[in-house]
Parts: C-alpha cells; sequence; structure tokens
C-alpha cells in the first residue's frame, strides 16, 4: 500500500521500546506548544499503559484542542443519498450480496424533503454519502451534483444548508473538478484500514479492492482544486496502534504532496451492521480506554486538523471524548436513504447501527451543560479560508478567535428559530458569559451580529 511503510510502523510498535517517563513528558510538552509530532513519537505515547500518563496524555490533548478551536463544537448531520454499492466490504451493510437491506437511491424531490426535515430541526451542515454503485439511467458524478444542487437549493423559512461535505467514491480530475464547482465543502475518503493483508481480505471484490486508488483519490481532487480534505480509519479492523501510525503516515505524505493536512480525520469505530458478520464480532476489537487514547493522540500529533466523531458512539462516550480532542460531531443521525422520514416506505437499509440517539436539541443541550459552544458555522469555506489558508490560521491557533465568534453567532441563530424553551434559557446564559471574555472590539462586533439576527438576518459571520 502506497506511502504505508508497514516495517517502519511495526518497529516503532515494537514491546523492546520500553516506557521513558522523560522521553513521553518530552513530547506531551512539545505538543503543547502546538507543534507536529514525528511519527516516532506518536509511537512512544500509543504505547503508554500506565494510568497516570494516560491521564496526562488526555490532558494535554484537551489543552491543545483548546487552544486551536476554542470550546466550539461544530455539529453536522449525514444525508445518504442512495445505498447501492458495487462492493463486498465484509464489514458493510450496503455490501453488493447482502440481500437483508432494501435498495434506494433518492429522487430529487425526496433529496429535498430529507434536507427539509434536517433544516427545520436546526441542521445547517450536511455530509453528503454516497454508496459505490452504479445508478439506473445517469453516472454517479451526474447524480452527485444534482443531489448537491437539489441540497442547496431546500429551504426551511429563511434558513438554508450552509457547507455540503462529500463522502463518495474515487473519482477523476474532471469529475473533482464539476464537484467543486458545484460547491462541495470537504471531500471525504476513508482508507477503513492501512494495513494491506486486512485491507485485501476485507475488501475482496468490487473497485473498493485497490487500496490505492483511494490513496489517489485524495490527489486527483488536490489536483481538481478541493483543497479541504478529509481521511479517516474504521477501528476494529486491525490493531488499533498500526492503523493510528497509518493515519498519520498519510497525514506526513499529503503535508509532502500538497503542502497541507488533512482538514479532517474521522475515527468511526466498527459498529453492527445488519447481514455483516464480521461488524459483530470485529476482527481486533478495540476498547474504549485504547479509543481515548486514539482521539488523544490524534489530536496531540495532528494539532491543527479536525476530528469527527459519528453516533456510532453511545452518548456518554461522546461527551467524554469532546475533551479528549473531537471538535466535529454529527448529531441526530440516520444511516438509511430516507430515514429522516416517518414514511418506513420511504427508507431503505442503513449502513451500520447508531448508538446516540439524541435529537439535535438535546445534544445542544448537552454541550451548553458542559461549557460547550455548539456551533453550525461555514464561515471558513464561504471566506475562503481552505487550504494553506486555512492551515496559517489553525496551525498557531489564530482560527480559535474567529471559530468562537462565528459559533456564538451561529448559536443565537439556533436558539432563536429552532430551540426547545429550557434549551434556549441555557443558551442564552452561556452566549452572555463568553461574551463577557471578548474584547471591546469583539463585543461591539457581536452586538451587530445579534442586532441583525433579531431583525431577521440569517447566515452572517467574521
Amino acid at each position: 500500500m502506497k506511502y504505508i511503510n508497514a516495517e517502519k510502523i511495526n518497529n516503532l510498535l515494537s514491546a523492546g521500546n520500553k516506557f521513558d517517563a522523560f522521553k513521553i513528558d518530552a513530547i506531551l510538552n512539545k505538543a503543547k506548544r502546538l507543534e507536529r509530532l514525528a511519527l516516532d513519537e506518536a509511537a512512544a505515547l500509543l504505547l503508554v499503559q500506565e494510568p497516570e500518563y494516560l491521564e496526562k496524555i488526555f490532558a494535554a490533548a484537551s489543552f491543545v484542542k483548546d487552544a486551536i478551536y476554542g470550546r466550539r463544537v461544530v455539529l453536522f448531520a449525514p444525508l445518504y443519498i442512495s445505498n447501492l454499492c458495487a462492493n463486498r466490504c465484509l464489514y458493510c451493510a450496503f455490501k453488493v450480496d447482502n440481500v437483508l437491506i432494501k435498495r434506494k437511491s433518492l429522487t430529487d424531490l425526496e433529496i429535498k424533503a430529507q434536507t427539509q426535515w434536517l433544516l427545520a430541526r436546526g441542521h445547517k451542515r450536511i455530509l453528503m454519502v454516497c454508496g459505490e454503485g452504479a445508478l439506473p439511467g445517469k453516472s454517479n458524478i451526474d447524480y452527485y451534483l444534482q443531489s448537491m444542487k437539489c441540497i442547496y437549493q431546500a429551504a426551511v423559512g429563511k434558513n438554508k444548508i450552509k457547507r455540503v461535505n462529500v463522502n463518495c467514491a474515487p473519482l477523476e480530475v474532471s469529475e473533482f473538478k464539476k464537484l467543486k464547482n458545484a460547491g462541495i465543502g470537504t471531500f471525504q475518503i476513508f482508507q477503513e484500514t492501512y494495513h494491506e493483508a486486512t485491507y485485501r481480505v476485507m475488501h475482496p471484490a468490487g473497485p473498493k479492492s485497490d487500496p490505492d486508488n483511494r490513496l489517489d483519490a485524495l490527489e486527483r481532487a488536490f489536483v481538481a482544486g478541493i483543497d479541504d480534505l478529509g481521511i479517516g480509519a474504521l477501528f476494529g479492523l486491525y490493531d488499533y496502534r498500526f492503523e493510528t501510525l497509518g493515519l498519520l503516515s498519510h497525514v506526513e505524505e499529503m503535508e509532502k504532496k500538497f503542502k497541507i493536512g488533512p482538514h479532517t480525520i474521522s475515527v468511526p469505530r466498527l459498529e453492527p451492521a445488519v447481514g455483516a458478520e464480521i461488524s459483530i464480532n470485529p476482527p481486533d476489537k478495540i476498547s474504549d480506554t485504547e479509543f481515548k487514547k486514539v482521539v488523544a493522540i490524534l489530536r496531540l500529533a495532528v494539532p491543527y486538523t479536525g476530528i469527527i466523531l459519528s453516533t456510532r458512539e453511545n452518548s456518554d462516550l461522546r461527551d467524554t471524548l469532546l475533551g479528549l480532542g473531537i471538535s466535529q460531531i454529527s448529531a441526530e443521525s440516520n444511516t438509511s436513504p430516507g430515514g429522516y422520514s416517518s414514511d418506513q416506505q420511504t427508507q431503505a437499509g442503513g449502513q451500520f447501527s447508531v448508538g446516540d440517539h439524541r435529537s439535535l436539541d438535546e445534544i445542544v443541550a448537552t454541550l451548553i451543560e458542559h461549557d460547550y459552544i455548539p456551533s453550525f458555522c461555514a464561515a471558513c469555506y464561504r471566506k475562503s479560508r481552505t487550504g494553506e489558508s486555512f492551515m496559517q490560521l489553525a496551525r498557531p491557533g489564530t482560527i480559535k478567535g474567529k471559530c468562537s465568534m462565528n459559533a456564538l453567532i451561529t448559536l443565537q441563530e439556533y436558539l432563536d428559530d429552532f430551540a426547545l424553551p429550557l434549551t434556549k434559557s441555557k443558551g442564552y446564559a452561556l452566549i452572555e458569559r463568553y461574551f463577557k471574555q471578548l474584547t471591546l472590539v469583539e463585543q461591539k462586533s457581536l452586538q451587530i451580529f445579534f442586532k441583525h439576527i433579531g431583525s431577521g438576518v440569517r447566515d452572517e459571520y467574521v
């Protein structure tokens, strides 16, 4: 597999590498200076088992996340437009030979209705998820483009979707250019596992059976002008330590080739999926403590990147992981095409089991209770703060001020338009607290935004 030196990774994870408290402290101090960690430094942290030093890792990750992004947590929802798939991924309900789920690709009207449902709940950011399957009478890229158009055109009152990120199969440069012109936010593609032998076992048939094509897809997207790129691994298929170093090896290659790292890293864990036996009994199950370590080390190793957590995890663990480096979470998710509907006839089979079933309002209220600022911001995308422009602000932590301001603006919009009474009360109190921490210049600016919101203006940002 390209970019992945398995021998080097295995040597770094060798049992012969003994715990060295002085070395670990030095690595954590480096991370707290917001400096990228080298592969060997991340490996040293992955080998830590001592409870005292695990807590030090967790504390350092919390420090780094707050230093870069402040207390804001970005919220989004996935919108599955199709579960048609040509692949036979052994862990996925969408695999081509699974006869236990109903197949469906959403029509324009259904996509609009699904988007309006999400808008009516308060969502402003969508991750459009697409199966890798041939669609009757049209090409995949044409379907993706039309779906994005439907999402962006949907409206509930003055509220519209601000950003559509896309998780889809590898495309050609010409196709990626079309996605760019259609207004894609982040292009997201997961390698699933960075261990080549495991990859080939888990993907025995279909286009996805070529691991290097997925790696090359990021380069093609970048050449096409998409410079916000998201990567991820599916934890549970192979040793979590190897996968973490595989991810970080991929980051190093991206920085070398593109001069930027990933805009986001996702950390899904293998969860039960209908018709996929391996998902019920993961080959290399990762414990909650190990998973917390992964999230914390990724935050320390790549301080500038957004780390995404899905609703695969239960609510308690999701709340805990927010303090260890997670900066973006999905909310009130459904993994079935047509799933945001009470009409069972419009729904198809879901990709995997969801662990957090809280409503968006409940998640917003919980974030507020934990002193986080729920954010629906897409300002960087609108202000062309993407790719290297974004990295220049994120690496030193200067993006934090913009993130906090925009989070407060979008939270005020959510509270005014969608929140239940108790969430409104808690949310307004949180805004008042954070308002007092701003400079006088920032307070003046925010007061103008709030005045505009009160008069019905939406979607302003700094």
